[in-house]
């Protein structure tokens, strides 16, 4: 790897001394060129100095906001400078979509392997979406978890002969609406009486004992057989 210039964002002087070992010794290619930590200081580096990586922590004064807005404010001025986020913040899922969404080219958690050269490699090398080992398993468990969802959604849409038109309505049923407004859709070609119809038929399907059920507990029924999807319960907007 070719030599690089870094900057380094960190706020608690015993981490940042921490930081500057690691890269000593496992980062040989990367020149520190300053550490700041704040963001008065961070800005103050970088006018004097571009730097190629910027390490980034989250947690800069108590607030996390600041070291996402470093990240989508740096990114706007200088797109070519590649930021490496090093966090602390192993638990707040939210901040890591947070900082994705505002540019950021990774994510290493200060917890399991830490910073190696291999990451920060790739980062240079221009892969995006650089995560060391904790964020990967919940990266892939969530993966995992949201195949399974979809595979059995689409089971239970075959065992239980749901076709399109019922879905749409267990959604929208699911979502407040009348059948009156449900038939004001567009693409539904059905009357209140229909579809009334169409619920009793679904009530057959879905409860075989025959019991007598409203429609509040057929949408339940839906939602615990994977028939709807409660985290996609969206309304049509065509």
């Amino acid at each position: 790897m070719e030599k690089f210039k870094l900057i380094i964002v960190e706020d608690v002087p015993l981490e940042l001394k921490g930081t500057e070992g690691i890269v000593r010794n496992e980062i040989p290619e990367a020149e520190v060129i300053g550490t700041a930590d704040n963001e008065a200081s961070f800005w103050r580096l970088i006018k004097q100095q571009q730097p190629d990586l910027v390490l980034l922590d989250l947690g800069l004064g108590g607030s996390t906001t600041v070291g996402v807005e470093i990240c989508r404010q740096t990114k706007e001025a200088y797109p070519q400078v590649r930021i490496l986020i090093f966090t602390g913040e192993i638990l707040n899922e939210k901040l890591w979509v947070d900082v994705l969404d505002a540019g950021a080219d990774g994510i290493i958690l200060k917890s399991g392997e830490l910073l190696t050269r291999r990451d920060v490699m790739a980062v240079m090398e221009g892969k995006q979406l650089v995560f060391n080992e904790p964020i990967l398993e919940k990266i892939v468990e969530r993966f995992k978890h949201a195949v399974s969802s979809q595979l059995a959604r689409q089971e239970a849409l075959i065992n239980y002969e749901i076709d399109e038109y019922d879905e749409r309505f267990l959604r929208h049923l699911a979502l407040g609406y009348t059948k009156e407004q449900i038939t004001g859709l567009r693409g539904m070609p059905f009357g209140v009486k229909s579809l009334e119809k169409r619920q009793n038929e679904l009530v057959r399907k879905l409860f075989p004992s025959g019991e007598s059920v409203n429609a509040t507990r057929l949408v339940v029924r839906a939602l615990e057989l994977r028939i709807l999807d409660i985290d996609n319960l969206e309304p049509d907007t065509d």
